[in-house]
């Protein structure tokens, strides 16, 4: 089971609850596949191409939009004990926050050719990756296995470039 904290910062068009509903969907697919056998707790934040930049800037030292952020609590390391201090008063483990330029995803849609619902799906499951431990930055092994499953969880979901 997945928990997602919600936070609408994005000065567009609301994000509805079927788009959150189906995000959900898209974070507790990647941890069937990833054989997670913990709940989580998912911050969410959805803003616009000047409050990621700000986030880039403040965190990353990068001055330009991306599309999404991950912010892990967790370090996975191969052990199966998480830490009690990140656990919630309902046994969720706290994963981390997720942020989504909704106007940069926006773009992106349009120059892949597939919608706004697939993107941010996309999105999702990539970030969700990186939440779990997972990079691609200096790890070409780590880029593949992240695209094999991204690909595995849209697939089973039926979120394909078509939608």
């Amino acid at each position: 089971m997945v928990e997602l904290i919600v936070e609408n910062e994005y000065s567009g068009p609301e994000i509805t609850e079927e788009q959150i509903a189906e995000l959900k969907r898209v974070c507790e697919k990647v941890m069937e596949i990833e054989e997670c056998d913990f709940d989580a707790e998912i911050s969410f934040t959805f803003t616009d191409n000047e409050g990621i930049h700000e986030l880039n800037r403040q965190y990353r030292n990068i001055d330009r939009p991306t599309d999404v952020l991950s912010f892990p609590m967790l370090e996975f390391d191969g052990e199966d004990e998480i830490d009690a201090e990140f656990e919630t008063e309902d046994g969720l483990v706290m994963l981390g926050d997720i942020v989504i330029s909704v106007e940069r995803a926006k773009e992106q849609a349009e120059e892949f050719g597939h919608s706004l619902r697939r993107e941010l799906a996309f999105l999702t499951a990539h970030s969700m990756l990186h939440l779990l431990g997972y990079d691609h930055v200096d790890d070409a092994e780590g880029e593949a296995y992240m695209i094999k499953i991204q690909n595995e969880a849209l697939c089973d979901l039926g979120i394909t470039r078509d939608i």
